[in-house]
């Protein structure tokens, strides 16, 4: 039985997910934001006149901005589209 329980921990420790050194493991990272009830106007790089906000600034400024998109009123619909890929509405 030790024997089985060993095979089976190296066998799993095998399976660890690592890459090959020889292969380029470089992929862009994603960050995806959502705020409840956040509007469009209501971030410094729209040009909010009083919201600071820095760090969301230096994102939108050194990363892709996506200005043009649907979403639902609340946030809940909108959450569930982005987990299963689906419309809203199904």
């Amino acid at each position: 039985m030790k024997k089985l329980v060993t095979l089976t921990l190296l066998l799993l420790a095998r399976l660890d997910g690592s890459q090959p050194s020889g292969e380029n493991t470089s992929r862009p990272n994603i960050i995806l934001l959502m705020g409840d009830d956040h509007g469009w106007e209501e971030v410094g790089y729209n040009g909010h006149p009083y919201l600071k906000t820095p760090f969301l600034d230096e994102m939108a400024a050194s990363g892709l901005r996506l200005d043009k998109f649907y979403a639902q009123p609340v946030c809940s619909p909108t959450r569930g589209n982005v987990l299963t890929g689906r419309h809203p509405n199904r």
